[in-house]
């Protein structure tokens, strides 16, 4: 049994082999109030053991940081302010259900699932029906919606870091506003704070980021021009902070979240951050960026420049593909279900 807990609403679903067996079931996360937000943690588990086939064998999910998650204690949360003190959630579930329960965070495992089930096998498979001799082990990944989370999947392996820290693309820095993190440029806020500004307005009177897309979009009554520029400038922020990772990380890159859907406003601008300069006219990155869910830049990506190159004094010949490159896309399984699937493999793992 799997939860995707977020500062708005918790998920729940039930998985094996991979399978999304019931769910996701959602709630919402009461999330400045511990008993109720206890209570629907437990309720919402509650309903999917009702619901399966089978008895499960283990709790799986996912939580913001900062938290101890090998003893499962969440700590003191932003976005999360009933748990501040730190409150043993884990211990907790195990007494209550009788079996394991394993915590990490909400942002390596939605990496983790689309390393297994999502992005990172749809970009190879696509490589490979291009003919393309190249393929991808590593994936880097970001969440936006109330924060900004992400994740690092290595050779097939999450990579939790020896303080459970890796990955934690919200403290990266802030291109547009250095005194303050990512986080900052590429949340729900980030939209309102920038739509409002643009706009002339109160932060209170600013639309959710789902209004504000829509009329980015032209599809709903609003300032257009400043919807525009608030979804540019999350993508500016989320591309130079996705940059600083891909440098140190070298792998494909994967978004989600609940502003996910807003990627028509942003990802242009996102993908032109990790291809910018510096000053001097030094790349940001190392290796070029291609936008996948551009139909040009997935053809490009996929063609890459493989050439044959000849052994001397033999007949062999090996095919190369020089181009360094990385691509950037949308999750394939959408946000939840990836959590879901990233949750039960890790519990797995654990179990043997």
């Amino acid at each position: 049994m799997t939860l995707d807990a977020g500062g708005t609403n918790l998920k729940f679903s039930a998985i094996r082999g991979g399978e999304l067996l019931v769910g996701p079931i959602s709630t919402p996360s009461e999330a400045d109030n511990l008993e109720r937000c206890l209570a629907n943690i437990f309720g919402g588990f509650e309903s999917l053991k009702r619901a399966l086939p089978e008895p499960p064998v283990a709790i799986s999910f996912a939580f913001p940081g900062p938290t101890d998650y090998p003893l499962g204690i969440i700590g003191d949360l932003l976005n999360m302010p009933a748990f501040r003190g730190g409150v043993p959630l884990g211990p907790v579930l195990e007494d209550r259900f009788g079996i394991p329960a394993f915590i990490n965070n909400d942002g390596d495992l939605f990496v983790y699932g689309e390393a297994i089930a999502g992005f990172l096998p749809y970009v190879n498979r696509l490589l490979e029906e291009a003919g393309s001799p190249r393929r991808y082990h590593n994936l880097f990944g970001i969440t936006i919606g109330t924060g900004l989370g992400g994740g690092i999947v290595r050779n097939g392996e999450l990579f939790i870091g020896d303080n459970s820290g890796a990955g934690e693309a919200w403290l990266l820095r802030n291109k547009l506003d250095a005194s303050v993190n990512a986080e900052e440029g590429a949340s729900i806020r980030a939209v309102r704070r920038v739509y409002a500004r643009q706009a002339g307005i109160a932060f209170d009177d600013a639309p959710e980021p789902r209004v504000i897309f829509e009329i980015g979009m032209g599809r709903a009554e609003g300032n257009r021009a400043a919807a525009v520029e608030a979804f540019r400038c999350l993508g500016e922020v989320a591309g130079d902070a996705m940059a600083q990772a891909l440098t140190l990380v070298d792998g494909l890159a994967v978004i989600g979240g609940g502003v996910s859907g807003a990627h028509p406003l942003f990802l242009p601008a996102l993908v032109n951050a990790l291809n910018d300069t510096f000053g001097d006219g030094c790349p940001r990155l190392g290796v070029r960026a291609f936008n996948i869910e551009d139909t040009g830049e997935r053809t490009a990506f996929l063609r890459g420049a493989v050439r044959e190159i000849r052994v001397p004094g033999t007949s062999r010949v090996i095919a190369q593909d020089p181009l360094p490159r990385t691509a950037v896309g949308m999750s394939r399984l959408g946000t939840s279900e990836a959590v879901a699937v990233g949750a039960c493999a890790f519990a797995l793992s654990k179990l043997g």
